[in-house]
């Protein structure tokens, strides 16, 4: 268990997300014995400015070395304040671009940042930095939020579509779980769009549902409390945040698998989806594992 997670990029904006993303972060890195590494990046300087003159450019990069000192006296202060080790690293450019640049040349098996507020239009079509992330990364993300009181995970769902990826879903879960000595929960949520059904029909898709997941491969020898549930919904991003909010979970195990390029630019994917919707944090799967 202890190679399940070997190091993680922590990215920090020094907002108050940032700072509930580390504690996640610290947990994570004690129970699985993973180094840490803390990014912060600063913007670069718009491309309009490369034009100007020789005085103004170096008074410009005069600036923005003293921005990057500046965050990496902030992360040093965090470091001793927090008592937390960590690898400091500080970049200029564009946040999702250096954060998938270092968790490459680090060779990072986890990301774990903060979900800033998104306009309704960056849900819609662009996302925040948090969702850059998850499009590009290829290896899991998880996404944090604030919440009060130190980082639990007592309690872990794992949302399932019986696809072929699921099972990449289940062994991470699995795997969290076994660490943190959680409980965990397989969902199914029984898309209903807006189609009425009668309660004989509804019945009968539920145990049948309930039959499939039951039928499942059983890990040997485990003391986790595993147990499945059906749960029906308009559609799978809202009845996934409806069930584990209102049963209290603590973190939500998805892949960001879609079926289409289009779907994941436009719509983007139900992990997408849950992620602006739900106040629980999420440890999001890369495409690239769920092809494995």
């Amino acid at each position: 268990m202890a190679n399940f997670i070997k190091k993680i990029l922590w990215a920090t904006d020094f907002s108050d997300e940032a700072q509930e993303s580390l504690l996640y972060t610290d947990a994570l890195a004690k129970t699985f014995k993973a180094s840490i590494v803390a990014l912060h990046v600063v913007p670069d300087f718009s491309p309009a400015l490369y034009d100007a003159a020789y005085v103004v450019k170096g008074e410009l990069a005069k600036r923005l070395a003293f921005v990057k000192e500046e965050a990496k006296n902030k992360l040093n202060a965090l470091k001793k304040a927090k008592g937390i080790p960590f690898k400091i690293i500080v970049k200029e450019g564009t946040a999702s671009k250096k954060i998938i640049e270092t968790a490459e040349k680090e060779k990072v098996d986890l990301i774990v940042l903060g979900r800033r507020g998104m306009s309704a239009m960056e849900k819609l079509f662009i996302g925040s930095v948090a969702n850059q992330v998850l499009r590009s990364s290829s290896v899991p993300v998880l996404v944090t939020k604030r919440r009060k009181g130190k980082p639990k995970f007592k309690k872990i769902i794992v949302p399932t579509d019986f696809s072929d990826q699921e099972e990449v879903e289940r062994d991470f879960a699995w795997k969290l779980a076994k660490g943190f000595g959680s409980e965990l929960t397989l969902l199914h949520v029984l898309e209903l769009h807006d189609y009425e059904f009668s309660p004989r029909v509804l019945d009968e898709l539920f145990k049948s549902l309930h039959k499939r997941l039951k039928q499942r491969k059983k890990r040997e020898k485990t003391d986790i409390e595993v147990t499945e549930e059906v749960h029906r919904a308009i559609n799978a991003a809202i009845g996934i945040v409806d069930y584990a909010e209102t049963h209290n979970f603590d973190l939500i195990v998805i892949s960001t698998c879609v079926q289409s390029k289009l779907e994941r630019f436009f719509m983007g994917s139900t992990t997408e989806k849950v992620i602006s919707y739900t106040h629980i944090p999420i440890f999001a799967l890369p495409p690239t594992l769920c092809a494995d």
